[in-house]
């Protein structure tokens, strides 16, 4: 019964520590205000060592004046296993982006220049750079939607294609998250 009551208070406390949301999700410890995660009595637990090589993969741009659900879905990644204890130095992600979703990865001007409004990626994109995530741009993508290198966001890259980057990646080890 002890241990329960105290499972429940480590519960609470985690509720209702700063950046708690009323639905139980919050973000950090890695990236605050993005990646929002909740609580998870773990039955397959993550190790303290576990390492990680995960690729994302998106050709869905952001809702109009949202951040793009996959660069959220990378800090929602982070914050998961950091606050699991998975030293950040163990988890290594990359994002390659094609269609559309290309649009996100570009500088607040070029952003402006291009679609008529500031990127609101903008932030969310430098946290996961800043975090050592590779963020890839489809060449073929870009030289479709008339993008070129100096428009994209500093640190993100650019591929031959996302068909390469994927094969490149899966070479080093990265494998692909399913959604």
């Amino acid at each position: 019964m002890q241990g329960k009551l105290l499972g429940m208070a480590a519960i609470v406390a985690a509720l209702l520590a700063p950046g708690a949301a009323a639905d139980g999700f919050r973000s950090g410890p890695v990236i605050e205000g993005f990646g929002k995660v909740a609580y998870v009595k773990q039955t397959f637990p993550v190790a303290k060592d576990q390492h990680f090589k995960v690729v994302f993969d998106t050709g869905e741009q952001g809702k109009e004046g949202d951040i793009n659900r996959t660069l959220d879905s990378m800090a929602r990644f982070l914050n998961m296993h950091g606050a699991a204890g998975v030293p950040l130095e163990n988890i290594q992600l990359a994002l390659v982006l094609h269609g559309k979703a290309a649009w996100d990865a570009l500088t607040d001007d070029a952003h402006q220049r291009k679609l008529a409004k500031p990127n609101p990626n903008s932030v969310l994109l430098q946290a996961l750079l800043d975090k050592g995530a590779r963020i890839i741009v489809c060449g073929q993508t870009a030289a479709y939607l008339g993008i070129d290198n100096n428009m994209l966001a500093p640190g993100v890259e650019m591929s031959l294609s996302a068909m390469t980057a994927h094969a490149q990646l899966a070479q080093q080890g990265y494998s692909l998250n399913p959604f």
